[in-house]
């Protein structure tokens, strides 16, 4: 099992689509207990939009509960203005004056306080993902796009003008080798992701991530993706927010930050159960089949009946373990799936203790 540098902040944003998550576990999170990957802390927040009793948020990585303890400080403190204005979705001279506002303790204070450079730039910007796609936004695709063309990409248009512009004037076959090249195996894993985090994979991976970018640009709304505006252009748009930084989600995680509690170790020991509701990102892809299918079976084991376990595949196809008192909820889990903005998944799992 991968064990993470605790001082690496891999992913200071999170990239599955909370709104699918919420859809996918809505059915059981009210009053419910809920496991949640902690990640940057995005989605572990957006779960308390649907009122659970509490929100177990685990992570391997200390740096990445840092990440997560800093908004919570943050939504606790400051306005929604001024909290978009801190983690850096809107400019601002100010983050260093909110920082200081905040209310850490000692350690955390500490971690931050070393990385004062990336409180100033705005957190959510702070990740080796981040710099990786940031890159690509802002220093490759200019090489291929005028700004208006990249702007066009991102304006509201129907589905069927999407499709046309997509077709006649994105999909290029300088577009296509581009891509293939920096998000391969090798570029992906040193630059944006790492290598061992590749491991199990066995699809090319260039490929792979083209046939869903396609997907993407022509066929999901490219206006309001906060996830894909994010890797066009650097940063989310007011308008294009993922859901815990909306503004008519504030008060309701606001009031909620007492029901969540962090946990650094494996998302299996948390001790923490029984839980109605998980939230495991793309946990498996990390794993052997072995590894999977253990870690699937402990978590299963700590599920009420009824509960679900909500995650994704990337590269790696993992699902339900066999002999398991699992019911996969296929056609549910499919029709989500067309709604996913963070469309470079080939698939989301939801499945249903029995």
């Amino acid at each position: 099992m991968t064990v993470f540098n605790d001082r690496t902040i891999r992913y200071a944003s999170v990239w599955e689509d909370a709104d699918v998550l919420c859809r996918a576990l809505e059915p059981v999170a009210r009053q419910g207990n809920l496991l949640s990957i902690a990640s940057g802390g995005d989605n572990a927040l957006a779960l308390l939009t649907l009122n659970p009793a509490r929100v177990v948020a685990c992570d391997l990585s200390g740096a990445q509960l840092a990440c997560l303890e800093l908004r919570r400080a943050a939504f606790a403190r400051l306005e929604h203005r001024e909290l978009l204005a801190f983690l850096g979705v809107t400019p601002s001279g100010a983050r260093r004056l909110y920082y200081r506002a905040l209310s850490l303790p000692g350690p955390l204070r500490a971690f931050w306080d070393e990385r004062m450079g990336w409180i100033e730039r705005g957190v959510i910007h702070a990740g080796k993902f981040e710099r990786y796609l940031r890159f690509f936004g802002l220093r490759v695709l200019p090489l291929l796009y005028s700004a208006e063309i990249r702007r066009a990409l991102l304006s509201e248009k129907s589905p069927q003008e999407q499709q046309r512009f997509y077709d006649q004037r994105w999909n290029t076959r300088a577009w296509r080798c581009l891509f293939l090249a920096f998000f391969s195996r090798q570029v992906l894993g040193s630059a944006g992701r790492d290598p061992a985090l590749l491991r199990h994979v066995r699809v090319h991976v260039g490929r792979r991530l083209l046939a869903r970018a396609r997907h993407g640009l022509a066929r999901v709304s490219t206006w309001d993706n906060p996830y894909l505006t994010y890797i066009m252009t650097g940063n989310y748009a007011l308008h294009a927010l993922p859901r815990y930084l909306r503004a008519e989600h504030f008060e309701a995680i606001r009031d909620r930050l007492d029901r969540l509690e962090l946990f650094h170790g494996p998302i299996q020991a948390t001790g923490r159960g029984p839980f109605d509701g998980f939230n495991l990102s793309d946990l498996f892809e990390y794993f052997s089949p072995q590894e999977h299918r253990q870690v699937y079976s402990e978590l299963v084991a700590q599920a009420r009946p009824g509960a679900r376990l909500v995650y994704w595949n990337l590269l790696a196809s993992r699902g339900a373990v066999p002999g398991l008192p699992v019911t996969r909820l296929q056609a549910e889990a499919r029709a989500l799936h067309r709604q996913d903005r963070a469309w470079f998944y080939q698939a989301l799992q939801v499945d249903r203790r029995d």
